[in-house]
This record gives structure tokens, C-alpha cells and sequence, in this order.
């Protein structure tokens, strides 16, 4: 990491003089083909970005949660995609406006270390997906998937590495290029062969090295 604490906060306080929003589960922040209305950053909840393929299916491109800040290329282009941003849970954010974001950097330049960190960690999760989708079968890029994810949103419980991040099987599926029956069946597998163990509404990673090896 690039920038310290106090550089950090000094963002988050930049932001916390904005907007306050709040966002059901399932309500979009972010409309594919609209103008965002500002710069945000998520203080409490999970938000996915994604795009809808021709066959309007979801394609997840990926999973932002508290302390990060989108849409960044929105922020420094103006260019925006047909991507839209969705809350996960109930979400927290604040917004400010482009111009304030891109004043208050002018006139903030040690900030940038922040931003980089976080372009940096948002490169590293694509490329990732990219190299994910190279594996041939649908197993490899679930436990791919489970692998990059357990990193960045696991947490270590009695039983293993809980997947602490409302990501349902179709987010799966969006994200590995597979339909939804084909990733259960996987997921399923997986859990009957002691990789992981399925709940309700989570996945928990039992043999993390064991995944490992199916790659």
C-alpha cells in the first residue's frame, strides 16, 4: 500500500461532506447507459458491477465493498459504460460531485497514493477474471473464483474460510461464463468432495490448499 491513514481519512472525510445515500438490496446506484450523478464511496454494504451480454444474461465484472470508491474511470475520463452498479445488501454510501472529487484532487495531489492503491488492487482483481476464464473447464474457474473471493472478502471461522460476501451462485455463474445449473452442479461437487461447504446463503472454503490443487 502506497498511502497511509491519515492520507486516507482525509478522502473519507472529503467524501462524508457530501451526500448521504442509502440503497436497498437489489435497488441500482447505477444505471448501464446513465450518467452517474456523482462520485461515490461505500461506507457500509457490498455493490456489484456488471454488464448485460447479448443474450441478457448478467456479466459480473466485480464486487466493491466498504472503502471503495467508484466509478473511477467515470471520475478521471468522463467516459462511462454500459455498466451498471447494484447494491448487494443494504448499502451505505456517500456522493459528491465530479467537479468537487476532481477539485478537491488539484488541490490534494498526496491523495492520488489512495486512488492508486485502489486502481492498483482493481487491476490485479480483473486480470485475475481474465486468467480465470482461461481455465478450460467450469470447475477450475469456480474454484478460480472461490480462491480470488475468499481473499478479499474471507473471514476464518471454526470451519474454514467463510466467503463473507452476499454473493449468490448466479454471480458465480456471471462471473465464470457459465449457466447457473452448470456452477451448482460444481459448487455441489466440490462440497461433497470436501472443498468447501455450502449454506443457505454462503459458501465456506474448507481446504483452501486442496482447492489449490485443481488448478
Amino acid at each position: 500500500m502506497l498511502a497511509d491513514e491519515s492520507v486516507l481519512q482525509k478522502l473519507v472525510d472529503f467524501f462524508h461532506s457530501g451526500t448521504k445515500l442509502s440503497y436497498k438490496k437489489g435497488e441500482s446506484i447505477v444505471r448501464a447507459g446513465d450518467d452517474p450523478r456523482g462520485i461515490y464511496y461505500i461506507d457500509q454494504g457490498f455493490v456489484k458491477a456488471y454488464a448485460i451480454t447479448k443474450y441478457g444474461e448478467e456479466n459480473l465484472l466485480i464486487v466493491r465493498k466498504d472503502g471503495d470508491i467508484f466509478p473511477l474511470i467515470w471520475a478521471f475520463t468522463g467516459l462511462h459504460r454500459d455498466i451498471t452498479y447494484q447494491a448487494m445488501s443494504d448499502t451505505t454510501l456517500w456522493r459528491v460531485a465530479r467537479s468537487d472529487f476532481l477539485e478537491f484532487l488539484k488541490k490534494n495531489e498526496h491523495v492520488m497514493s489512495v486512488l492508486l492503491d485502489m486502481s492498483i488492487e482493481a487491476y490485479r482483481l480483473h486480470s485475475e477474471r481474465v486468467m480465470n476464464l482461461e481455465y478450460r473447464t467450469v470447475r477450475e474457474r469456480v474454484a478460480s473464483f472461490l480462491l480470488t473471493h475468499t481473499e478479499r472478502f474471507g473471514r476464518k471461522t471454526s470451519k474454514g474460510i467463510l466467503l463473507d460476501a452476499p454473493i449468490r451462485r448466479s454471480d458465480i455463474a456471471g462471473s465464470i461464463n457459465a449457466t447457473r445449473e452448470t456452477t451448482s452442479r460444481e459448487l455441489s461437487y466440490l462440497s461433497k468432495h470436501g472443498y468447501i461447504l455450502l449454506g443457505v446463503n454462503d459458501i465456506t472454503v474448507t481446504d483452501i490448499d486442496k482447492l489449490r490443487e485443481l488448478l
